[in-house]
Order: structure tokens, then C-alpha cells, then sequence
């Protein structure tokens, strides 16, 4: 699933993501540190993977999800 990032707290690496649709979604550290990444900024296209309705991973959209 792609998302939009809406916000992104550096100290608590935690934030929130724009769906397509407009539904705004939270992301915890844990999904945050499940990937690559060190950092994300507002505007940036990320792919996420879900979990019974919670993100549990977050990657820039130009990198792949695991198990995909």
C-alpha cells in the first residue's frame, strides 16, 4: 500500500501517513524501525505494510516491501 507522509516526530521516529483517500493513519517506532530508513519528511511517497488495520512497516515507495 502507498501513502503520502503527513508528519514525522525524529525523537519519537513515529508519525502519521495520508492514504490515497484522504484516511489519515499512525505509524509507531516499531514500523518505522522495521525498515531502512532513518528519516521522512512531509510530502514524501512511502510504501507500508499492514497488519490487522496497525502499519507495520514504513520504506520509501522506491523501495521494495518485504515479502511482496
Amino acid at each position: 500500500m502507498q501513502a503520502t507522509v503527513r508528519t514525522f516526530d525524529e525523537a519519537t521516529r513515529s508519525g502519521t501517513v495520508f492514504l490515497d483517500d484522504g484516511t489519515v493513519l499512525e505509524f509507531g517506532t516499531a514500523a518505522f524501525e522495521a525498515g531502512p530508513l532513518r528519516l521522512l519528511r512531509s510530502g514524501q511517497r512511502v510504501n507500508l505494510a499492514m497488519s490487522g488495520g496497525e502499519i507495520t512497516y514504513v520504506t520509501l515507495s522506491t523501495f521494495p516491501v518485504p515479502g511482496r
